[in-house]
């Protein structure tokens, strides 16, 4: 099934399943996507959907209907598309192909750490330990990590490419970013989840939560944070 992601200004504000004929888009409560904002038309777009396909039509709006910057009048709906009505964008994601963009996703930001960096995520396990220690109010030497008890949780991505796109964080330890840029971990132990700072392309270069930099030491994580991490904006999400 096909989807349409809203955002404003790279953060996503709604998500809808493409499971009607009609859609349509525009400032008026009685449109199915309702964008309130003085750049929106009453009725601005449609998208109609035809057994597997969508297309999208401007229905004579004021300030026009772009797709991935172009400017239309009708549009055959392709897998990635970005509609821009007024200030809004709408991402066009078709199910058929969303498994190969979150390979592509993961290809791009999930990282196998090598043999060479295995001093490195020691660091981090102990950077962690620490910080775990300092959440739990006593010392934990020894203990094994118990993140059963832990609530699921997961990375949505607000900005760029792929927003959207999500990632379960099911690992002990999942390593993001882009070697030369800035990497960081995000590991699951029994107090929650935490993120450190691993490399980085600058020195003191540190991956962001909430617009502030997380400095040498892990931090960590509460549901509805936004990581910033090599350019691209994520939310933290518990369930």
């Amino acid at each position: 099934m096909a989807r349409l992601m809203l955002s404003l200004d790279g953060q996503i504000l709604a998500e809808y399943n493409m499971n009607k004929e009609r859609y349509t888009i525009g400032r008026l409560p009685d449109n199915d996507i309702r964008i309130d904002n003085p750049a929106v038309s009453g009725h601005h777009s449609l998208i109609i959907n035809i057994l597997n396909d969508s297309f999208l039509e401007d229905l004579n709006s004021t300030n026009g209907t772009y797709v991935n910057g172009k400017l239309i009048k009708k549009h055959a709906m392709q897998h990635g598309d970005v509609i821009t009505v007024g200030h809004h964008q709408l991402r066009f994601v078709d199910s058929q192909d969303g498994e190969a963009e979150q390979d592509e996703f993961e290809k791009t930001m999930v990282i196998t750490p090598s043999s060479q960096g295995e001093e490195r995520i020691r660091r981090v396990g102990v950077a962690v330990d620490q910080a775990a220690k300092a959440v739990a109010g006593t010392k934990r030497t020894g203990v094994p990590d118990n993140a059963t008890a832990l609530p699921k949780a997961k990375l949505q991505v607000l900005s760029g490419a792929f927003a959207g796109r999500e990632l379960e964080l099911t690992k002990a330890l999942t390593t993001l970013g882009r070697p030369g840029v800035q990497v960081a971990a995000i590991t699951r132990r029994s107090e929650g989840y935490f993120i450190v700072h691993v490399d980085s392309g600058k020195e003191n270069d540190y991956p962001q939560v909430n617009g502030v930099p997380i400095g040498p030491q892990a931090r960590r994580l509460n549901d509805n944070d936004v990581v910033q991490l090599a350019g691209v904006k994520m939310g933290f999400f518990e369930s």
